[in-house]
């Protein structure tokens, strides 16, 4: 008996590891885990995409994640490569006026990070504030199929400036830098924030200056994706100041692109870095201005939209990214466990009241085929072969539990009638003893 028992125990615990690890491996499914690492789209080396591609590695190492920053000629090639199955990349920086929901469904935006200025560094004695000004001389504009060279050719084409009215140089970041420093290169129109090394490294340049942009209103009206910005007198440096008037700037948004099958927790980490890096104040914005979920162009991510407004899930506030994934899928498993259990619960106790009374329904059956029987003449073989089956219905009945004792009393009542009667039948169908 004690062996019975611990061979049913073996196959009861086999039986519930079996459904939880079956359980595990739906809810996997259902909730999986989040990607040890992903790929993010940048720019060239010196530009505000690269700077800030650095800054989000290191604040997703942090969270266990690693972030591997792809460095690209800018916003038009980051595109591109978010789009393409075969690059896996699965996030991208990008600017306002290159692409929007219609041509590409399947991305999703994490919202509007900052604005970014079009800078015009120049090098020359003379203060230049239109662009007709710069015909004739050696642009750097950036690399074919960039964000920068995209931004540039459409500004510069209301001038009339092209390849056949100056020399447009494929440089950007560092190497637009080293080629003014140069002087292989007369003007450099750079796509960034002013925390990018290579504006930064211009701005503080003595020999280099930066071009006002006179026509910004004009601009912005004939692009709506511009913006039109401002740097104050001496917001470089006080004493002398630099600059040493106001300068006015055109600019465009940038944000950041994700396809729209990215893990929710990568999501919501990369919503947190974004927050963390650009809602300060800066140059060109106030503090708090971004991230900003007023995209023209795409659909917001929902997962960055709900931690925007209310920060981060109660599980991320006090358990690592790996951690949350698993807490969130033992939550997922006895919601669902208590879904079902709950139910059998309340049809248990009369599923087992149906199953006991079938069982008694059986024995009644039998019963009631002997009592038929016992209508016929009875041989003495037939005799013994109902008392056989009447004793076999009356040790079935051993196992009855004590909660159905009425149906085992009324059982055992119609057994014993059920016997008296065999008994008198078996006696009326003995032969007489005399002939």
């Amino acid at each position: 008996m004690q062996r019975l028992d611990y061979g049913r125990l073996i196959v009861g615990l086999v039986a519930l590891a079996v459904v939880i690890g079956v359980s595990w491996i739906v809810l996997e499914y259902l909730v999986p885990s989040p990607p040890s690492s992903v790929t993010i789209a940048t720019g060239r080396k010196g530009t505000t995409f690269d700077y800030f591609g650095e800054r989000y590695r290191a604040r997703f190492a942090r969270a266990g994640i690693e972030l591997n920053v792809r460095a690209t000629d800018g916003a038009l090639e980051n595109f591109r490569l978010l789009r393409d199955p075969k690059s896996n990349v699965q996030i991208a920086f990008t600017t306002g006026g290159i692409s929007n929901r219609t041509q590409a469904p399947e991305l999703l935006s994490m919202g509007l990070i900052s604005n970014v200025p079009l800078w015009i560094f120049y090098l020359s004695s003379q203060s230049l504030d239109s662009l007709t000004q710069l015909k004739g001389k050696r642009i750097a504009v950036g690399p074919e199929g960039s964000g920068a060279r995209h931004d540039a050719e459409r500004i510069l084409s209301r001038a009339k400036i092209d390849a056949k009215t100056a020399t447009l140089l494929p440089l950007a970041g560092d190497g637009a830098v080293e080629a003014l420093k140069d002087a292989t290169a007369d003007v450099a129109l750079l796509v960034g924030g002013s925390d990018a090394p290579s504006v930064e490294s211009l701005l503080n340049n003595p020999n280099v200056r930066l071009m006002n942009f006179s026509s910004a209103d004009a601009f912005v009206r004939v692009f709506p994706d511009l913006v039109r910005l401002v740097l104050p007198k001496g917001v470089v440096q006080l004493d002398p100041p630099n600059p040493p008037d106001d300068i006015t700037l055109v600019g465009t948004t940038a944000k950041v692109l994700i396809l729209d099958d990215l893990h929710p927790a990568i999501i919501q980490l990369l919503a947190q870095t974004l927050k963390e890096e650009h809602s300060g104040a800066g140059l060109f914005q106030r503090s708090g201005e971004f991230p900003a979920t007023d995209d023209p162009e795409y659909t917001i991510s929902s997962v960055a939209v709900e931690y925007y407004r209310n920060g981060p899930s109660l599980l991320a506030k006090y358990l690592p990214l790996w951690r949350t994934t698993y807490v969130q899928r033992t939550i997922a498993f006895l919601v669902a466990a208590l879904a079902i259990v709950f139910p059998v619960f309340g049809i248990a106790p009369r599923l087992y009241e149906w199953f006991v009374r079938q069982r008694f329904r059986q024995f009644y059956q039998r019963l009631r085929a002997i009592e038929n029987a016992l209508q016929e003449r009875l041989t003495a073989a037939k005799a013994e072969a109902l008392q056989a089956e009447l004793d076999d219905i009356e040790r079935s009945t051993i196992t009855v539990p004590m909660r159905h004792s009425d149906l085992y009393f009324m059982l055992r009542y119609h057994l014993d009638r059920t016997r008296s009667r065999l008994i008198e039948a078996s006696r009326d169908n003995q032969p007489s003893s005399f002939s």
